[in-house]
């Protein structure tokens, strides 16, 4: 019996980095560079920019806050030990996450409405679309009690959220920010992979989670 036991554990090797830290890492270099390399004036109040975005800022401020919730709040809600040691926290956490997508999503169509040209106009609304469709059937099926596909519909919301931090970190990594034709060309990229990207994480997390039961059944065996 101990030796079936030794050889089922041993067919079940523990990985010792999880697939989603790798991918908030990477969220984290994304977020570092795009802040250093596209958003310095917001620490930089001689940038001409600034002068631009008196014009909008009312359509700015908005978006920005409430993205900015968004994309900062968005790991906390895959945290295993903040759902089970902080439930009331991870509530409120998720709260102000999908009241940032909702909002943050809408607002940022309407401010490149507000500034065109169309066809950066045609991307925002179908991104903004995708990001209020996802999260609503996250919310949907968390008040239905449906914790498994909240979490799944929720992975995919941070997917379409994260597109933001995506096309401007690609473009400048492969020195297109100038190049308007590829940029945009990147951006859709992005979009069009993060719901089958997400699609793969779910089932990484699934493929885990089987792997953690079969060796809780092990030790216990």
């Amino acid at each position: 019996m101990a030796t079936a036991a030794a050889t089922s554990t041993g067919a079940l090797p523990k990985l010792k980095v999880r697939p989603k830290y790798v991918a908030f890492a990477f969220v984290g270099v994304m977020m570092a560079y795009v802040m250093v390399h596209n958003e310095s004036y917001l620490w930089n109040w001689k940038d001409p920019i600034w002068e631009h975005y008196r014009q909008i800022k009312w359509y700015l401020l908005p978006h920005g806050l409430t993205a900015a919730c968004a994309l900062l709040l968005g790991p906390l809600q895959f945290s295993d030990r903040l759902r089970a040691r902080f439930t009331k926290t991870h509530r409120v956490v998720g709260r102000i996450y999908v009241a940032g997508a909702l909002i943050g999503g809408p607002m940022g169509a309407i401010m490149q409405a507000v500034e065109g040209p169309v066809r950066w106009t045609i991307l925002s609304v179908v991104d903004a679309t995708m990001l209020v469709g996802v999260t609503a059937i996250a919310l949907n099926f968390i008040l239905k009690g449906n914790v498994t596909q909240h979490r799944n519909w929720m992975t995919r919301s941070y997917a379409v959220t994260l597109v933001f931090l995506e096309g401007r970190f690609f473009s400048g990594l492969f020195g297109m920010d100038t190049n308007e034709p590829i940029s945009l060309a990147i951006i859709w990229a992005c979009l069009a992979m993060s719901l089958p990207i997400a699609d793969v994480g779910i089932h990484l997390q699934d493929m885990m989670r089987k792997r953690s039961v079969a060796r809780a059944v092990v030790a216990a065996a």
